[in-house]
């Protein structure tokens, strides 16, 4: 059954911040039902917007929208969709710190955002539904930074620098090869795996925002239901639930971006830019009013619009919920988000139920391995009648081969059974606790983290600073030979204050001696006593060093005893003996 319908609309309006009270900021936002007005501070003119849903988050009263009523409004109806069988999507988009991850992620208790209720609820309707149906869940979340594509639920260890690899297939459309699925049985499951992407996913300081994202987050559910009808027939439907934090559209003079995060914040516009293109083009090709004719639209211009084909103008039911700053400072940058979610509203998406098409897929899948096995291992001439040539097969037989690994990857994914998925999920659970006990973090038996503990394996230098600053460490590990220190980007320990020079010691590391050199005019303790620069002094296990006026450390060779020092009480000499 196909179901076509316009993209649902929200606008959030977010309480007003420490930056926008010390400005003294007046409000430039009026909403009425679900109309959202917007006053222009310098004309007093003003432009209104009607959308489906408008939330009055910025002052509590009558009409104070609750992270509650945000999700009651715009993700249960995702809920009955999903178990109807379409495919839905809903994100967030506005400005920096207009309040898209709180929306989506929230806190704790009552403050928890769209997903984690989202996912408590579907749980929750699962456990009541006929027993003759069982479900079963997968979750995959990523994240797109500088546009290219990290798996948040891959340990760090196993991560690639350049990113995983976006590909197409003509049945499942655009998909992330590689990508880490895990399948969940309870809510905590989710919650456990959200908690760990969240930790992994890359956010930066702005002047706009402390704790600002830096990437556009995808969080997917694989929902799959199969109903047992009779013998051994059964029917099955399944969609993906695809939630979505988008990073902040931004201005390079407002957030104060420099070096890497203005290389970030451009890559955070050329992603939104493609996405408002897009969104554009899907609107003008949905207007009944303009003439019917072939649009293009750009979703190869960037990954995210890329991922979020199907999503954005195809077999989706799909919402967007824009996140408003309510303070006139920000008015351009929260007119362009209104003006974002208008158009928005005017695309149609055409959703439909799906039902299980995986066994075809698989079949289809198998002989398209076994025509690409005999266009490697057989001259053309000596092929059965069928097996035509592959594209590019003449000019790169190494295409012929990538595409028939990304293929037999494609078949090894979907015929894999549940209990092994299950089995690999309890591993990755296992693997995250190792690696967090490596990282010094002491788990209790309910998973939960204790305390701190440092590692005994490396050297290292232990602060012991009254005052730690929020840029330093607790500990830094030593590295086998030269460790520099200082303030410069490339030392090994980075160091902030005016008393620390670029380059100002090396701490080398050779077998079981470890030695302190000074640089020039830098200021370097060892156990109470000034290291003159260019001469080097032997550390042993337990030394104080001091490195500048305020920076204090306790270098520390696991294993190995303090020295004995002068407050040590002297064995007492043995009695004489008796005169005779």
């Amino acid at each position: 059954e196909n179901m076509a319908s316009s993209v649902k609309v929200a606008v959030r309006v977010r309480p007003f911040n420490e930056r926008e009270k010390t400005h003294k900021s007046k409000c430039c936002i009026e909403m009425q039902g679900a109309s959202t007005q917007i006053i222009n501070p310098q004309t007093g003119k003003s432009n209104t917007f009607a959308f489906d849903h408008a939330f009055w988050s910025t002052s509590p009263g009558e009409n104070f929208a609750s992270q509650e009523q945000v999700y009651a409004e715009m993700g249960h109806d995702m809920i009955q969709h999903a178990l109807e069988g379409y495919n839905v999507c809903l994100f967030a988009y506005g400005q920096t710190g207009a309040g898209k991850s709180y929306t989506m992620m929230g806190g704790a208790g009552a403050d928890r955002g769209v997903i984690p209720r989202l996912c408590e609820e579907l749980f929750t309707t699962i456990k009541g539904q006929d027993p003759k149906t069982t479900c079963t869940l997968e979750v995959s979340y990523l994240e797109i930074y500088n546009e290219k594509v990290r798996d948040l639920l891959n340990p760090p260890e196993f991560e690639e620098a350049s990113g995983l690899r976006v590909r197409e297939h003509p049945t499942l459309g655009p998909y992330v090869e590689d990508l880490t699925q895990l399948v969940v049985t309870s809510y905590d499951d989710v919650t456990m795996l959200i908690d760990y992407g969240n930790k992994t996913r890359t956010v930066g300081a702005t002047n706009m925002n402390e704790s600002s994202s830096r990437s556009h987050a995808i969080f997917t559910i694989n929902f799959t239901q199969k109903t047992h009808v009779h013998g051994d027939v059964y029917t099955s439907k399944l969609c993906n639930i695809r939630l979505v934090d988008l990073a902040g559209s931004e201005r390079a003079d407002s957030t104060g971006a420099r070096g890497s995060r203005l290389k970030e914040g451009a890559n955070i516009n050329k992603s939104l830019t493609t996405l408002g293109k897009v969104i554009a083009a899907l609107a003008e090709a949905g207007d009944p009013k303009k003439k019917k004719k072939e649009e293009f639209v750009p979703y190869r211009d960037s990954t995210l619009t890329y991922l979020l084909k199907d999503s954005l103008g195809g077999n989706s039911k799909t919402a967007m919920i824009a996140a408003i700053s309510p303070a006139e400072i920000n008015y351009e940058e929260t007119l362009s988000t209104l003006r974002y979610a208008d158009r928005a509203k005017q695309i149609v998406c055409t959703a439909i139920v799906n039902e299980d098409p995986q066994a075809k897929l698989i079949r289809e899948l198998k002989e398209e391995v076994e025509r690409l096995q005999q266009v490697l291992t057989q001259p053309r001439a000596a092929r059965p009648e069928g097996i035509e040539p592959v594209e590019g097969e003449a000019a790169d037989a190494g295409t012929v081969s990538e595409k028939l690994l990304s293929t037999q990857k494609l078949v090894e994914s979907m015929t894999e059974s549940y209990e092994h998925k299950l089995a690999r999920t309890e591993a990755f659970k296992h693997e995250q606790r190792a690696l967090l006990a490596a990282m010094g973090v002491a788990l209790g038996t309910d998973g939960g983290a204790r305390g701190l503990h440092v590692p005994q394996d490396r050297p290292h230098l232990r602060n012991v600073s009254d005052v730690v600053a929020a840029s330093e460490l607790l500990v830094y590990f030593l590295n086998p030979g030269e460790n520099k220190v200082g303030s410069a980007e490339e030392v090994a320990v980075q160091l902030t204050g005016a008393d620390i020079r670029a380059e100002h010691c090396t701490v080398t590391v050779s077998d079981d001696t470890f030695s302190i050199t000074p640089h020039a005019d830098a200021v370097v303790e060892v156990a109470g006593q000034r290291v003159p620069a260019g001469e080097s002094r032997t550390l042993v296990s337990h030394d104080r060093v001091v490195l500048g006026a305020t920076h204090v450390f306790r270098f520390v060779v696991p294993g190995q005893l303090p020295p004995p020092t002068s407050t040590d009480v002297a064995p007492a000499p043995a009695a004489a003996a008796p005169a005779p």
